[in-house]
């Protein structure tokens, strides 16, 4: 069995990835159990640089705000003229604090570098593929719901539009009502179903589907990047209405309903990013893996929840691959040496500091001539999230990482 399981394990570098799956995906997932180890982010920075020299991958997207991650974009193509510096690019051009890690700071600078003096067909693209949300609430709809609205007074005729500039202002009115933190606790709080919110999301329906409705004329008078991030700003001014509509919700259903529809924004993402080309995708295993999510929080034991991962699958198939990323240790936030019965100690034991593993072939290996599956470990750390094995075979390889030291996580 020991050796049935070692002959899973390869080393850990792009080839052996392509080679364990059955073609190159457009969507290239590589899920992590934890944010902000800098061990993960240096191995998924090499990883990426391998995919972009032996592959022909030309994006990476992060778990980071769409609308923030523009900024980025614009910053490694040499695009705009924001005329940002790198420390003003890692503060502004991203959410969740994550500018402050080492290794996204490090990607970013890479990035730019690559893309010097290059062509624009052969630049590397940056993107976010999270909504503009936070653990404490969501975004003000104005800034997506007034670029969607200028793209398109610019390149139609005036009395196809829904509104007026003014009109929308008016509804949304003031910003802090969207963006009060008390709301995620409290639905009254919420503007989301409101009478002026109501007929915000009518707007932004009608105001997204003549941008489908002109599509030939508004890509043949765009450019590639106008088109893009007008669509861009169409699925984000839709989803934030309905976000706000979920929380102002009181029902027992409201927080499976933000949670999906955090996902749903993110698969909308994924999808569109991969009619450009392949794309490296880095997030939480949560958000990437084809089973659904679960996660307790507050007062709810257990919600449930298809993530962006299961549903970029759904329409992709084959064409999306995922990469769950387990660990041995993080002995500074109390994760000792995992129990030998789990299939992080299984792998710990096998004395390797990183690997690919053939997660298929794993599972089936596990299963043959055990009368037990493995035990799944448990995390006395919040911030860590072990791996499920009961769905092993459901990843297309699984990345082991021995140990994560310590100062590798920004407390």
């Amino acid at each position: 069995m020991a050796r049935d399981i070692k002959d899973t394990a390869h080393p850990m570098d792009s080839s052996a990835i392509v080679g364990l799956l059955p073609a190159r995906p457009r969507l290239l997932a590589l899920g992590e159990p934890t944010h902000g180890a800098e061990t993960l982010l240096g191995l998924r920075n090499e990883l990426f640089q391998e995919l972009v020299e032996r592959e022909g991958y030309r994006t990476i997207a992060l778990e980071t705000d769409c609308l923030r991650g523009m900024l980025v974009d614009d910053y490694v193509t040499g695009e705009g003229d924001s005329g940002l510096d790198l420390d003003e690019v890692m503060e502004r051009g991203f959410s969740h604090e994550w500018g402050a890690f080492p290794g996204n700071r490090e990607l970013v600078r890479w990035v730019r570098a690559y893309n010097e003096g290059r062509p624009a067909p052969d630049r590397l693209r940056f993107a976010g593929f999270d909504g503009p949300l936070e653990i404490t609430g969501a975004a003000s709809p104005r800034p997506v719901l007034n670029a969607l609205h200028e793209y398109l007074s610019a390149r139609v005729d005036a009395h196809l539009l829904p509104c007026t500039a003014e009109v929308l202002d008016r509804l949304v009115g003031a910003d802090d009502r969207w963006t009060d933190p008390d709301a995620m606790m409290d639905p009254s709080r919420s503007v989301g179903q409101s009478a002026e919110a109501r007929e915000l999301r009518l707007l932004a329906d009608d105001l997204v589907a003549l941008l489908e409705a002109h599509a030939p004329h508004l890509v043949a008078t765009s450019s590639p990047d106008d088109w893009d991030r007008a669509r861009l700003y169409g699925r984000t001014a839709t989803g934030l209405l309905r976000y706000h509509f979920w929380m102002a919700e009181p029902s027992p259903g409201r927080m499976t309903w933000l949670l999906g529809v955090r996902d749903s924004m993110m698969a909308d993402n994924l999808l569109a990013l991969a009619e450009r080309g392949p794309v490296l995708v880095n997030a939480q295993n949560g958000h990437l893996q084809r089973h659904k999510s679960t996660m307790s929080m507050w007062d709810h034991p257990r919600l449930e929840w298809w993530g962006a991962g299961a549903l970029v699958s759904a329409r992709l198939g084959r064409e999306y691959a995922f990469l769950a990323t387990a660990l041995g240790t993080i002995r500074h936030q109390g994760v000792d040496v995992p129990p030998s019965d789990t299939v992080e100690g299984l792998l710990y034991e096998l004395g390797k500091d990183r690997c690919v593993v053939d997660a298929p072939g794993l599972a089936a290996a596990l299963g043959a001539g055990r009368a037990d599956t493995p035990s799944a470990r448990e995390s006395s750390w919040f911030g860590y999230s072990p791996l499920d094995p009961e769905h092993l075979a459901d990843n297309d390889a699984l990345v082991f990482v021995r140990d994560v030291q310590p100062g590798q996580i920004p407390g």
